[in-house]
């Protein structure tokens, strides 16, 4: 009997304990509010969320990073890894509010050498609109450079759900360097004429999944720059802004290619571009490359200027030697395209003549004028096949 009852209370003990565990982890959530942080919007909190992310990243548990409802001002926020915890959460009830005028940084808030990071709800609020008058004042060099709201840098198993960033003064969200990133359910507000503000920008990253966001801006809504692979954006509607983009790439030096990337379901409105894979007229690159495209089931409404173009002459400011395109562009699929297009030409492949696009196919394509007229296809340099096609290019 007494072994009996010494067994129960170790098999007592033994459950304490494991209760203790899981209540001490659950309980590794350190509010910002407790750290100092105001709300308001007008006393700087950046020290007191420094604190937060130190505390929570110093946690062997599991740990949660929370900023509570209100507006919150920060300056430049660098959350740095690695954390001993290998799940770190930033959720977010309020609104972060950069400083007035410029931040003074490349990005606003930046996490760096992160392993299982989420960010998690919230309004991000950049305040670009005083770098964007300087800009459209003509002060051109006279301007700062701008901020990113949001850059996550050399880090694995990343998600960032249901943020909402408005404003930001350049790029809205920045994944470079990462491996495994999941970006989701996520609302980019900026306006049309918003220069430089990129809604997603993916580099050198692999293993991105870019999924149910609503993007609105000034420039490319998702835009794919070099060493990129196996990335997928899914169910993203685009408008204003100018398109989903790869590239531009081929400015020059030595460059890694882009590959394995599919944009399903994508959802285009009164865009600049639709699908777009722009590179520079320039020769002076090494190893650039884009293949293993594919672009499926995406709608084209309210007269998308650009619906479907490969731009291997890109050359704004028209600051270029007027060179062949050194990237090669090879393996892209084009299937199930639908809607309107804005201009007489809605298929243009525009390749470089001394690297010419392969392995291009068009499969029911269906893009129109607004009065009903299939719309046309020009190509140059180009090879491949067009099946279901109103009016394919001649040259495939």
């Amino acid at each position: 009997m007494a072994l009996v009852n010494a067994a129960s209370s170790l098999a007592f003990l033994l459950t304490g304990c494991v209760l203790l565990s899981v209540a001490a982890e659950a309980a590794a959530v350190y509010d910002v509010a407790g750290f100092g942080a105001r709300p308001g919007g007008r006393t700087d909190s950046s020290a007191a969320f420094a604190d937060a992310w130190s505390a929570a990243c110093r946690s062997p548990a599991p740990a949660t990073v929370y900023v509570p409802r209100g507006e919150f001002l920060l300056g430049h926020a660098a959350f740095a890894g690695p954390c001993r915890s290998s799940k770190v959460t930033v959720r977010i009830d309020g609104t972060l509010v950069a400083p007035s005028g410029y931040t003074g940084r490349d990005a606003w808030i930046a996490f760096d050498r992160v392993e299982g990071l989420t960010v998690s709800g919230g309004t991000l609020d950049g305040r670009g609109a005083a770098l964007w008058a300087c800009k459209a004042a003509g002060h051109g060099d006279g301007c700062p450079s701008g901020a990113t709201s949001v850059t996550v840098l050399n880090s694995r198993d990343v998600a960032v759900r249901g943020v909402r960033s408005v404003d930001s003064e350049l790029y809205h969200v920045v994944i470079d360097g990462c491996e495994g990133v999941s970006v989701e359910d996520v609302r980019i507000v900026a306006p049309g004429s918003s220069p430089n503000t990129d809604g997603i920008h993916v580099q050198a990253s692999s293993g991105v999944t870019v999924s149910r966001a609503s993007i609105q801006t000034g420039d490319d809504c998702v835009s794919v720059g070099q060493g990129t692979a196996n990335l997928r954006v899914e169910r993203v509607g685009c408008g204003p802004g100018h398109g989903i983009s790869i590239g531009s790439l081929g400015k020059g030096g030595e460059e890694a290619g882009v590959e394995n990337v599919t944009v399903s379901g994508a959802a285009f409105a009164g865009t600049e571009n639709g699908l777009r894979i722009k590179t520079w007229g320039r020769a002076a690159v090494e190893g650039a490359y884009v293949r293993g495209v594919v672009f499926e089931h995406v709608t084209m409404r309210g007269g998308v200027r650009n619906p479907i173009v490969i731009d291997q002459n890109y050359c704004p400011n028209h600051a270029c030697p007027h060179q062949s395109s050194a990237v090669k562009i090879s393996d892209v699929r084009y299937t199930d395209i639908r809607g309107s297009s804005a201009s007489q030409v809605a298929v243009r492949f525009d390749c470089s003549a001394t690297n010419p696009c392969s392995g291009i196919g068009l499969e029911d394509i269906r893009l129109t004028l607004d009065g009903g007229k299939p719309a046309e296809a020009t190509c140059q340099h180009a090879d491949g096949t067009a099946s279901g096609y109103v009016e394919p290019p001649s040259c495939l």
